[in-house]
């Protein structure tokens, strides 16, 4: 079985957690992703720690894909940083709107993704290989479905290269999803995004925060297991290698790795999907 890999690490906060990173980095590498993207706090907070986890993953001969976010943004920083990125042979950027940080007011001279997006490449023309976000369960903000295809529409035509999703565990939400922006004329890549599952309460939390459905079933399987973290991780890895296999039989362009920072879980999977190498 043969398909394209990426994987996502959040820039580390302290040394030791930098030197985990770089061990995980290292294990996964083994499965010859395409490139590790590393995200960008709210407002831009992690932006120094995102640029030295960037610079280290290319230093060490792996592609890097940095988040760059709109809010708290303006064209002189995003200016700023897309030469930082230039001059340090990054190739390719995840362009996103962002989350405002608690307490902020402003969103800053970029409103909306496709803004960025069309900013970057009035800026630096082809230099860079720009992916943006998709939901196929739609945007937690967003007016309605329509609004949020729409608006998915505005940041391929802006020159969006291809697209991640936020992760799912509901296979038709992406088929509509794929099925819907093709008819409205987009034909980049849609990658699905993958969530390994090592704690269930963990993932309640961040899918209630984010908008991400957990199942019913998937659910109350999870709420059986109790305090049972072996069978949770089990049962975890089961429902995400199905969801990888029928993602692939589908056709999925790719998948993109939520890894948390943490080798197992998505080396597992790819080994049960027979893309270890």
């Amino acid at each position: 079985m043969s398909i394209d890999i990426s994987i996502e690490f959040f820039p580390p906060n302290t040394a030791e957690g930098a030197e985990k990173l770089r061990a995980t980095r290292d294990k996964l590498a083994a499965l010859k992703p395409a490139f590790f993207s590393v995200t960008y706090g709210a407002g831009g907070s992690t932006r120094e720690r995102t640029f030295a986890t960037v610079k280290e993953i290319a230093a060490a001969g792996y592609e890097a894909a940095p988040h760059l976010s709109c809010i708290g943004s303006t064209r002189d920083s995003i200016r700023e940083i897309l030469q930082e990125y230039a001059d340090a042979g990054i190739r390719r950027i995840v362009a996103l709107r962002g989350d405002l940080p608690s307490g902020a007011g402003a969103a800053g001279e970029f409103r909306y993704a496709n803004e960025l997006v069309e900013f970057i490449r009035a800026e630096t023309g082809d230099r860079f290989l720009i992916e943006v976000a998709a939901y196929p369960e739609w945007h937690p903000q967003a007016r309605s479905p329509k609004d949020d295809l729409l608006a998915f529409k505005r940041k391929a035509e802006a020159g969006a290269n291809s697209a991640i999703t936020q992760y799912f565990y509901n296979l038709d939400a992406y088929l509509y999803f794929v099925d819907a922006v093709r008819k409205l004329g987009v034909d980049i890549p849609i990658v699905p995004g993958i969530m390994p599952i090592g704690s269930f309460s963990k993932l309640a939390r961040f899918s209630d925060a984010c908008g991400a459905e957990i199942p019913r079933w998937m659910r109350k399987t999870f709420e059986s297991y109790g305090d049972d973290a072996d069978a949770i991780r089990a049962f975890g890895l089961d429902v995400v290698t199905r969801l990888c296999e029928k993602l692939i039989a589908e056709g999925a362009p790719g998948l993109h790795f939520y890894s948390m920072n943490m080798a197992g879980p998505t080396t597992e999977i790819c080994r049960r999907l027979g893309l270890h190498n």
